[in-house]
């Protein structure tokens, strides 16, 4: 149905619900190059007034993208909680936001409605809110999740240790991998993105960093981000899989381009089950998103990229990840031009995985051909640690030498550890003072002589 709203006797005229999400999305490249955008500031306002006294419930009577052709919309209608959204089915998306503005509105009310909302109700509110308003309310929301370490503690910020390389080096992985290590970075993962994506690589990766945490009784989890098919073949090889990864996106089109489907999802969920490295009720999933997916797959069907980017948290709640981050602006420019648009970006994705209850972390990131600079990634990382974020990725010297983006580097942790006080999982942070990386205060010592002659024992693993 069509929707329209009035300033200063100029009516403003909106298709469908589709329209009026896609008008009243903060500015971005992405939503202009798909044509989708609002024309300007006011056209943008008069969309988000719209939007403002939309009652949630139309969210559940007005499809974006239809159930009976695409199954994320399918899951999002099956896993809809009419019990836990009965609490919040008055509002419209004006009142949902003043109602989680509320001081008294804080983690037992948050939690309680998560299954009741949809992706895109938590993308519409979102839309709507400054940024303090997106920060302090991601911040009420705890989502903790468990492997060897306990991640997304209230106050603690967790580090995704990042040792890539150009040519899945074993040397390369090992020596990165340590220099992350020193700066205490690695308590959610250490996590490499491997060049190839062979099953005699995966396992010759997933091996080394095994053998890495075993040597030195790092509280920790390892994962290499191949295809979830190549870890499938590598669980049933027996390989050391922690965590199986995949990049995920928001409708089964966009999931087609990147070879997934949910049953494949579903089947390496139990497969890494099975393999019982983990506790039963272990979480054992890590997925990574963007804003941009979608649209540079043409599969977003004339959805705004941020409402896209929570549909795929949709898929990811579905198999109780342990890690979920959004690659902020990893995809380029064509999709978040600069930095204020990468910053924005970083926050909406936080706050609706938070609302969604998803274990949400962000790759504090951008391209070379951005308009952005670390400068910009220094206000994101700690506006992120003011609302909670669970972990972030931390690189050598912020620089990918495999992937060629700019992330965060290792020390940015310490920042994060030293001067706002976020300390990594308890189980991690026992081990830097136990091993003497930090002190009881979590401020960074030099290289303990135990660490070093550990790893000098290892033999950088015999790599």
């Amino acid at each position: 149905m069509p929707y329209k709203t009035t300033i200063e006797q100029t009516v403003f005229s909106f298709a469908d619900l589709k329209d009026l999400l896609a008008k009243a999305t903060p500015e971005r490249s992405g939503d202009q190059l798909a044509g989708i955008a609002a024309d300007g500031p006011v056209e943008r306002l008069a969309a988000q007034m719209t939007l403002a006294d939309v009652p949630l419930k139309t969210f559940l009577a007005e499809e974006l993208i239809p159930a009976d052709w695409d199954e994320v919309s399918r899951l999002i209608v099956d896993r809809h909680d009419p019990a836990a959204f009965e609490i919040i089915s008055s509002l419209t998306v004006g009142e949902f936001r003043e109602w989680l503005l509320k001081p008294e509105t804080g983690q037992r009310q948050l939690e309680a409605v998560t299954f009741g909302l949809t992706p895109e109700m938590v993308a519409a509110v979102s839309k709507i809110m400054r940024l303090q308003d997106l920060i302090s309310v991601a911040s009420k929301r705890e989502v903790v999740t468990r492997f060897r370490s306990t991640i997304g503690l209230k106050g603690r910020l967790s580090t995704r240790n990042q040792p890539n390389h150009p040519t899945d080096d074993s040397y390369g992985i090992a020596a990165s991998a340590i220099d992350g290590l020193l700066m205490g970075s690695g308590d959610a993962v250490i996590g490499v993105n491997p060049a190839t994506d062979t099953v005699d690589d995966y396992v010759r990766i997933v091996s080394l960093l095994d053998e890495l945490r075993m040597r030195l009784s790092i509280p920790t989890q390892t994962c290499c981000l191949g295809h979830v098919t190549t870890a499938i073949k590598a669980i049933a090889a027996k390989a050391p899989v922690d965590l199986v990864f995949q990049s995920i996106a928001g409708s089964q089109k966009a999931n087609d381009g990147f070879g997934v489907s949910l049953a494949l999802l579903k089947e390496a969920h139990e497969a890494v089950r099975d393999l019982g490295r983990g506790a039963i009720d272990a979480n054992l999933m890590y997925f990574e998103t963007g804003q941009g997916a979608a649209l540079s797959a043409e599969a977003n069907f004339g959805v705004d990229q941020q409402t896209m980017e929570a549909r795929a948290y949709a898929v990811a709640r579905e198999f109780r990840p342990l890690l979920v981050n959004t690659v902020v602006g990893f995809i380029g420019p064509e999709y978040l031009f600069n930095g204020k648009q990468i910053i924005r970006a970083g926050l909406e994705d936080h706050f609706c995985g938070k609302l969604l209850g998803l274990p949400m972390g962000v790759d504090v990131c951008y391209t070379n051909h951005a308009d952005a600079d670390q400068e910009d990634m220094d206000a994101l990382l700690t506006l992120l640690c003011a609302a909670n974020v669970n972990f972030v990725i931390t690189v050598p010297g912020a620089d990918d030498v495999m992937l060629n983006y700019q992330s965060l580097a290792h020390h940015d942790a310490v920042y994060c550890r030293e001067i706002l006080k976020r300390p990594p999982a308890p189980e991690f942070e026992r081990w830097l003072v136990d091993i003497g990386l930090t002190d009881m205060a979590g401020r960074l010592l030099d290289a303990p002589p135990r660490l070093a002659d550990r790893i000098a024992d290892a033999r950088l693993l015999g790599a």
